[in-house]
């Protein structure tokens, strides 16, 4: 730990720092997942099925919003969602169908300090627990870090949500803490649990995701031979 003139502890020198850039994401494609920029002409018909009215009621219980009614409904939040100029968008797609199965956003950007938020997470039942879904986290941690080179990769979650919380520490993020009362949705509060990734992280983090994603990790029905925390 480096000690100024005054004998105090300081934080290590950042040489080079600037600004990070913001996502310009087309598309990103691994062996499983295919990423695309969110659009309605696109996605809309796939993700009636993630967003609509036959969805588990308990999926909604911790996103902000809930399930439309009807396509007429999906229109109007997926352009609202697309308005914003403070989170890009995704779509997560099954590389080998073509199907939109969830989305997740970039969010919370601070180009300052080159910090950014994966969230607005939003999974349906069929990418829950897949490797397509773990595949589409590792191809959006990897632009993060090695196309924008980002410092600072974070996640937050409600404190209730444990399935939240330990999927993110699958991934490879580390909880910090929880910030009480931080936020009032759905007409009750929410403690948030913060957790992160950095830079000095991520080439330990990549590894385990690219061994875990190996074929030869998966037998001919795509079950895992090894999880995660095995590896």
């Amino acid at each position: 730990m480096p000690v100024n003139e005054y004998g105090q502890m300081i934080g290590e020198s950042v040489v080079g720092h600037t600004s990070g850039k913001l996502p310009t994401i087309d598309f990103l494609e691994g062996r499983y997942a295919r990423i695309e920029a969110l659009s309605v002409e696109k996605h809309a018909e796939d993700l009636l099925a993630v967003y609509g009215p036959d969805t588990p009621r308990e999926m909604w219980t911790y996103l902000f919003q809930e399930p439309v009614a009807n396509m007429e409904e999906l229109v109007s939040l997926l352009n609202q969602m697309l308005a914003r100029k403070d989170r890009f968008f995704y779509a997560i797609l099954d590389k080998e169908t073509g199907k939109a199965l969830g989305t997740f956003s970039l969010m919370r950007i601070d180009q300052n300090n080159r910090v950014i938020e994966v969230g607005a997470v939003t999974f349906s039942p069929a990418l829950k627990g897949t490797r397509i879904g773990t595949e589409a986290h590792y191809l959006l941690a990897r632009y993060v870090f090695e196309e924008l080179n980002y410092r600072r990769y974070e996640w937050k979650c409600d404190a209730l949500n444990l399935p939240s919380r330990r999927a993110a520490e699958r991934l490879g993020f580390v909880y910090e803490g929880t910030f009480r009362q931080a936020i009032v949705y759905k007409g009750r509060t929410r403690d948030t649990d913060w957790l992160s990734m950095i830079d000095k992280d991520w080439p330990q983090v990549k590894d385990r995701l690219e061994a875990w994603l190996t074929p030869e990790n998966f037998d001919k029905n795509g079950r895992q031979y090894k999880s995660l925390r095995e590896l």
